[in-house]
């Protein structure tokens, strides 16, 4: 701490800014303060009657607070670019977010990772990143990118890597798997993410003895309950297919507050747009009946404390200004946001600059398929009941259901009666030749097929649809874009958002982002899709760490027993 920021906290010098008559916001002891501010070196030298400063600021009785910190977020979900996120966060109070980027690590590997972070050096937001643990998540399918302990020992140099991300393969963690807890040895000391839906009892034991800290997948009280009992940090996440919120608030109370924080996990350029990111979870929470003053500190200081950010997450002397101004503390809307002490929001709008950083090769040309005909979509019929990927509405969990497919001329087709469409996942990383094939119910789809270079977490090619020809045209487009979403019907491409970086980003502002991304949902609608996030719902159809039945590029998955069904 410099001797300017003391002899202005003494008040022997004057403050760079004094944002004079506000109500501040304690998230300490739980209460809303009157008085003044007084800040230099980008950090906070006072709080109480000063009145000396080169400027003055008065706030008129508006309410002071930290800026909000979003305590687990994967900023690649939004589909933006990382300067254009800043733009569309940084204006709602959020000045902190805590990423794990596995997926574009899964992608470009430690390239992706290093672009991100080149990006948001110049950026007014504090980018702090959790190493990934799982890339790829699991041995059953086929990433872009290896991270292993050599790679993790490599981002243990790097300022902004904090702790290790969430640790998904929680069955390697209980079966004392030795790669995977190295890993965890490597990162004691420092916050250890977890990823364990549905994990009770002896096994959960085993999980937090391994030195797991916390957990975001909690989808009923009663387990949220045990985890909270057990130790855990409880991040309590409202994303854009994930909601458990509603379902969780009854646990914040008067002697768990303090080991609760709020999380987006993943959240849609369309929803940051309209609804923001962790300010529209604390705001849901204010009205769903959590004392605002509570659900701002589980924004905002327990995240700070859960990940150890000494001088973030309060106002408070020592502590970074970043401080964002409103009016009415139910509403949460931002009409000041300072980033270090510098002014870098003003209604809801950004007043900084984007930094240009190129996107080189690696982390531009990552669509790599292996020629295939239309032929090698086919599912041969077994004559016996075939697994179907059932979608659950608003969450991102599956069933399996073991059903009599319809078959025609020795193939499995599509049942639209039913309600039974084609899943199809295609290696684009290394040209394998990989193609995994399956069956999902809960689309809606009529016509036509949808098909995304976003599929969690190793990101191969994903789509779905009522006939191979529809399917196969899409598959196609993504190659020729580079990756991006499409939506085909009738042999043609009827709505497209190239997604040029790394197959996961758009180059486009946010606005632009969401009306494309508006006008692919209305053609999926149009062609029967009832899900109202339907690229969203497909993007986590590959996803074999999430229960109960998944499909990769190597084939479906019995996330249950974790392991490859026969083909």
């Amino acid at each position: 701490m410099n001797r300017e920021l003391i002899s202005v906290s003494r008040g022997e010098k004057p403050a760079e800014l004094l944002l004079a008559n506000a109500r501040i916001v304690n998230v300490f002891n739980g209460r809303v303060e009157k008085g003044n501010v007084a800040i230099a070196a980008g950090r906070i030298a006072g709080v109480g009657d000063y009145h000396r400063a080169k400027e003055v600021l008065d706030l008129e009785g508006k309410f002071l607070l930290p800026g909000l910190i979003d305590g687990h977020v994967h900023l690649e979900s939004s589909l933006l670019h990382p300067a254009e996120y800043a733009r569309a966060v940084v204006p709602r109070g959020v000045l902190g977010v805590i990423t794990d980027l596995h997926e574009i690590a899964n992608v470009c590997g430690l390239e992706g990772i290093r672009w991100v972070l080149a990006c948001a050096e110049k950026l007014p937001l504090d980018v702090f990143v959790m190493a990934p643990s799982c890339v790829p998540a699991t041995n059953l399918e086929t990433s872009g990118a290896e991270i292993g302990l050599a790679e993790l020992e490599t981002m243990l140099g790097w300022p902004q890597v904090i702790g290790l991300g969430e640790v998904m393969n929680y069955p390697g963690v209980v079966r004392g798997e030795s790669k995977l807890l190295g890993k965890v040895r490597l990162f004691r000391g420092r916050p250890i993410d977890g990823h364990a839906p549905g994990l009770r009892g002896e096994d959960l034991n085993a999980y937090l003895a391994a030195g797991v800290l916390s957990d975001h997948e909690c989808t009923s009280l009663e387990e949220a309950q045990e985890k909270l009992s057990r130790g855990m940090w409880l991040m309590i996440r409202e994303g854009s297919s994930e909601k458990n919120l509603e379902t969780l608030l009854p646990l914040v109370d008067d002697q768990t507050y303090g080991r609760c924080l709020f999380v987006v996990d993943d959240r849609s350029c369309a929803d940051l747009l309209q609804d923001g990111d962790v300010d529209g979870v604390v705001r849901k929470a204010i009205k769903l009946g959590l004392d605002p003053v509570r659900a701002i500190r589980l924004a905002t200081l327990n995240p700070a404390e859960y990940f150890r950010l000494a001088h973030l997450g309060a106002v408070a002397p020592g502590y970074w200004a970043n401080l964002m101004v409103v009016d009415d503390l139910f509403n949460l809307v931002a009409e000041l946001v300072f980033y270090r002490g510098g002014l870098v929001a003003r209604e809801g709008q950004p007043i900084f600059e984007e930094p240009e950083i190129e996107a080189g090769p690696e982390v531009s040309q990552t669509v790599r398929v292996k020629p295939f005909d239309i032929e090698a979509l086919r599912i041969p019929a077994r004559g016996e009941a075939f697994p179907v990927i059932e979608v659950i509405p608003g969450q991102i969990l599956t069933r399996r259901r073991d059903e009599r497919a319809r078959e025609v001329d020795g193939f499995i087709e599509p049942d639209l009666e039913r309600d039974v469409l084609k899943l199809v996942v295609v290696e684009r990383h290394k040209a394998t030749g990989h193609i995994g094939r399956g069956l999902v119910r809960g689309f809606g789809l009529k016509r036509g097929a949808l098909a995304s270079s976003v599929a969690h977490d190793s990101h191969n090619l994903v789509a779905v649809g009522v006939d191979d020809r529809d399917i196969f045209l899409a598959i196609k487009e993504l190659e020729k874009l580079q990756g991006g979403l499409v939506v085909v019907a009738g042999g043609r491409v009827i709505s497209s958002l190239p997604l040029p970086i790394a197959g996961l980003l758009s180059n486009e502002p946010l606005k632009t982002v969401v009306e494309r991304l508006g006008r692919l949902e209305q053609a999926a609608s149009d062609l029967g899709c009832s899900l109202p996030s339907p690229f969203s719902i497909l993007s986590f159809l590959a996803l074999p760490v999430i229960p109960e039945l998944r499909l990769t590029d190597r084939g479906l998955v019995d996330v249950t027993s974790f392991k490859l069904l026969e083909s």
